[in-house]
């Protein structure tokens, strides 16, 4: 099977880190930016680097992008510029196209005209830092949708020694522990008879409500 093809577009920070970080991975990655300057700061980390308009459909159509299988439109505060990069890769025909939103009204935006997946990469970072805030042993805090999140919980305190069946998560605060992973190991379906050892990370899916209660219980 052929390794998928990405285009990243806009080399700001968020764009930069995801298309070194799929370079890394073994994939080709395409940068592109207006910025003759940070097209030649990611040259050596990707595949191909160009210094080119994303508004200007003949510039996109010339790079081939429609023969990506993924492009990623990380442009920061130029709305208008994201919008229409949007609609243009849309036009051209390409396969999947996730688009960072700078805030909700700009990704509602996003998602009327086309884009396969809104991505809130500072909104999301506020999240996690909040809830690690709150509780340190919150690892990781993930949104599914406007009510329900997953987060992973370091077991910690009164969580440390005790089975799924002691602890009773799911009728205490009505939340489902999904898998418990300690060390390199993943068990992705956990008995009720599992224990949980010091240094777990609990993967835990609920209510966003319910998981706040449960976050609050458990303090580091």
């Amino acid at each position: 099977m052929a390794k998928k093809q990405y285009a990243v577009i806009g080399m700001g920070r968020f764009g930069t880190s995801v298309a070194k970080e799929l370079s890394g991975m073994g994939f080709d990655v395409l940068a592109v930016d207006a910025s003759e300057q940070r097209v030649q700061e990611i040259a050596n980390m990707v595949t191909h680097a160009v210094s080119a308009d994303s508004t200007d459909e003949e510039a996109l159509r010339a790079l081939g992008i429609r023969n990506f299988d993924v492009v990623v439109v990380a442009i920061g505060e130029d709305i208008q510029s994201s919008i229409l990069t949007t609609l243009i890769l849309k036009d051209l025909g390409v396969p999947a196209i996730i688009v960072k939103a700078k805030n909700e009204l700009h990704g509602k935006v996003l998602n009327k005209i086309g884009a396969d997946k809104v991505i809130f990469p500072e909104r999301d970072m506020g999240l996690r830092v909040a809830h690690h805030l709150v509780s340190p042993n919150i690892l990781d805090y993930i949104d599914l949708s406007d009510d329900y999140s997953i987060m992973e919980m370091l077991a910690t305190g009164d969580l440390i020694g005790h089975n799924l069946i002691e602890l009773d998560i799911r009728a205490r605060f009505g939340c489902n522990v999904m898998a418990i992973r300690s060390d390199s190991d993943m068990n992705i379906s956990p008995s009720p008879d599992d224990r949980i050892e010091e240094g777990d990370i609990l993967v835990i899916v609920g209510h966003k409500n319910d998981l706040t209660k449960l976050e609050l219980a458990y303090p580091k």
